[in-house]
């Protein structure tokens, strides 16, 4: 039912009559409050076209810090479809609250004419839960003034008229504020009248009417002469009250959802200065300049905000960017990357990183031999090496220094068929030490040391070694320990010999025998930790008569206890005796271990298969073993096919993890 058919009414009824009189009445005592109540606002706030009403009063704004000031604890920016709000719900309830003297500055009375206009986004609400979008509380007595609360799928308007026990309460129903999406409401409130525009459509009108004193009843229609109306307050006094935005100033009851917009309009109908509108459930009357600013021209002189955004993306062949594009996002499925119109162009937010698909060709290095080895390492202060193993003793094997963007010849080391460079530390001293293999007596490898003054590499000790191929070196309790895997023995090609683990001795700055060990064709040391536990691995690959090989992994009490024939394994300081782990390897020439995932794994590379019957193999299964530590075994995991592997490397590029593998001919292979 329309104003205009009240009217009607009222000119066919003597009694609506003298109900029409005395609200004339009001309306002049009201046009006097307006003049002499409200402040009149500056002329940098008044709008064009507009001189007669008076302006609309930001809440929310006036709640928000000044420039340069902290923004409130908890108070939260979220962009939601599109839009920015404030997400109060994390906030203490006093955190957007300003005294309402601040707008009342003439006089301490509310309005009895005016528009709130509210702009709100909400996820549906339980039943019986009741939140507020702002409240008017007396700070001395905590009594609620006024208040905007939302329910379920209802908006209810409250007062506390003076001189009146209990609340009245204006209630729409059906309005449907709670689905989650923007809404911008405008109640007006004139007299005993309250119309609610909700995103400009067709208003719905309520009046207020008293059935007892204290009890508040919301009826639509003609108004019934038997009960009496209830004007809004004409004299609602605000001296010591408080606005609060989002909250009643108590915990419970607090607006969970987003809130952009709160004005309040006095005076007037806000419903003509919003509508009609191209958005509107974003219809716009104040916001304040924080939510405006948009991702890429972000408002610098106001407080930072934490902040979230929910956004629709783009998929498919590239979009259109311009003005009504501005802040959409794109992602380009086929570049794998996330992009923002900035309202010209789209710019890049995520890209995925370059996949290495290929490695590329860098440097060719020419070497004076063959070369079957190489070691690169570091120095401090004086850069990045590289040490080659050549087989021609003259000039021996290089050592290169990273210069200028590739590797350069840094200093020739005269070598006996090196097999294999091996660089470590002691203390703060840099060493690097070579497998020659050349069977000749004697058989001798050795041991350099980096001379800081003269900057090279210089002799340091000579050891005793058979055919060696490969050296490691590790550290354990603050010892240092250096291992050679002895293949064979020249004088009578027997495989089936000692390797040796040396000590460093810190009193004599020299290598000493600690321990022998029983090898056979021993072709790869690796150390390794799990825990507490330390591990050393040697690969056997002949023992005279087959490649085919039993290993017995062993757990022991001491240094490094005696172990039997082709162990590959011992494990440094436990005291609960020993266990043993048999493995059998196919030519074994190299070990290696790594981690996926916290897992720890031990890959073995069975080069080939020869015994004194049938052909000789070497397309055949290498083996990755597993770490049960439950159990304090190693599993056989997978087995992979492998044509005369002769060494594994493990490596990460980003978060996917490969091995590779070199594959000799069989002419080059000997044993």
């Amino acid at each position: 039912m329309t104003r205009a058919t009240r009217v009607g009414e009222v000119e066919s009824n003597p009694r609506h009559w003298r109900y029409a009189c005395v609200m004339l009445a009001c309306r002049s005592l009201l046009l006097t409050w307006l003049l002499t109540c409200l402040r009149s606002p500056p002329e940098s706030e008044a709008r064009a076209g507009d001189r007669t009403d008076l302006l609309p009063l930001d809440l929310l704004a006036r709640a928000l810090p000044n420039p340069g000031q902290a923004p409130p604890t908890q108070v939260q920016m979220v962009q939601s479809r599109g839009s920015r709000g404030l997400r109060l719900a994390g906030a203490m309830t006093t955190a957007l609250s300003f005294p309402a003297s601040q707008i009342f500055t003439n006089c301490d009375y509310f309005p009895a004419e005016f528009s709130l206009v509210a702009t709100i986004k909400t996820a549906r609400l339980r039943q019986k839960s009741n939140e507020y979008i702002f409240s008017v509380v007396d700070e001395e007595s905590d009594s609620l003034l006024l208040g905007l609360r939302i329910s379920e799928n209802r908006l209810h308007f409250l007062t506390t008229p003076p001189g009146v026990s209990g609340r009245s309460r204006m209630s729409f129903n059906d309005v449907g504020l709670d689905d989650n999406r923007w809404h911008t409401l405008v109640l007006a409130v004139t007299g005993p009248y309250a119309t609610l525009t909700v995103d400009c459509g067709l208003p719905l009108e309520l009046i207020l009417k008293m059935t007892e004193p204290g009890q508040a009843v919301m009826l639509t229609g003609v108004l019934s002469p038997s009960k009496q109306v209830q004007s809004f307050p004409g004299a609602l006094s605000t001296r010591g009250s408080k606005f609060f935005i989002g909250s009643r100033r108590r915990m419970r009851g607090r607006f969970s959802g987003l809130l952009r917009q709160l004005v309040l309009l006095p005076g007037s109908d806000a419903r003509p200065r919003l509508c009609p509108t191209s958005e509107p459930g974003l219809a716009e009357l104040s916001v304040p300049q924080v939510l405006k600013s948009t991702l890429l021209q972000p408002d610098h002189h106001g407080p930072v905000y934490p902040y979230e955004a929910e956004a629709r993306v783009t998929l498919g062949t590239r979009p259109p960017c311009s003005g009504p594009e501005h802040g959409q996002l794109w992602f380009n499925a086929q570049r794998k990357e996330l992009l923002i119109c900035d309202g010209i162009t789209w710019r890049t937010l995520l890209q995925n990183q370059r996949r290495l698909d290929y490695v590329e060709d860098y440097q060719d290095l020419y070497t004076s031999s063959e070369t079957f080895d190489m070691e690169v390492f570091s120095i401090p202060s004086e850069g990045l090496f590289m040490a080659a193993a050549n087989r021609d003793s003259r000039p021996g094997s290089g050592i290169y220094k990273w210069r200028d963007g590739s590797f350069q010849l840094y200093q020739n080391i005269s070598t006996q068929e090196a097999r294999a460079w091996k660089h470590f530390t002691i203390d703060d001293k840099f060493f690097l030490v070579v497998a020659n293999s050349r069977e000749a007596e004697p058989e001798l490898s050795v041991i350099y040391r980096w001379n800081q003054r003269r900057r090279r590499f210089l002799r340091h000790q000579t050891l005793q070694t058979h055919s060696a191929l490969d050296w490691e070196a590790f550290h354990i309790h603050n010892q240092s320990f250096l291992v050679v895997a002895n293949h064979r023995q020249a004088r009578d090609s027997n495989h089936n010999i000692h390797s040796v683990i040396y000590r460093w001795n810190p009193n004599t700055k020299l290598f000493e025998v600690n321990q022998t060990l029983s090898t056979s064709g021993a072709y790869d040391w690796e150390f390794f930790t799990v825990g507490p536990y330390h591990f050393l691995v040697v690969a056997n690959t002949f023992d005279g008569q087959t490649t085919t090989i039993i290993h017995r992994l062993r757990l022991g009490g001491r240094m490094f206890p005696d172990l039997p024939e082709h162990s590959v394994c011992v494990i440094h300081y436990t005291r609960s005796g020993f266990l043993t782990f048999n493995w059998r390897t196919v030519g074994a020439t190299d070990w290696e271990t790594f981690q996926i995932d916290g897992r720890f794994f031990l890959v073995v590379a069975n080069s080939q298969r020869v015994s004194e019957q049938g052909p000789s193999l070497y397309s055949i299964n290498s083996t990755v073993y597993e770490l049960n530590t439950f159990t304090q075994t190693f599993i056989r995991f997978q087995d992979i096919l492998t044509h005369s592997a002769v060494d594994w490397e493990f490596f990460t590029i980003g978060e996917e993890s490969f091995w590779s593998w070199p594959i000799l001919t069989m002419a080059a292979r000997t044993l």
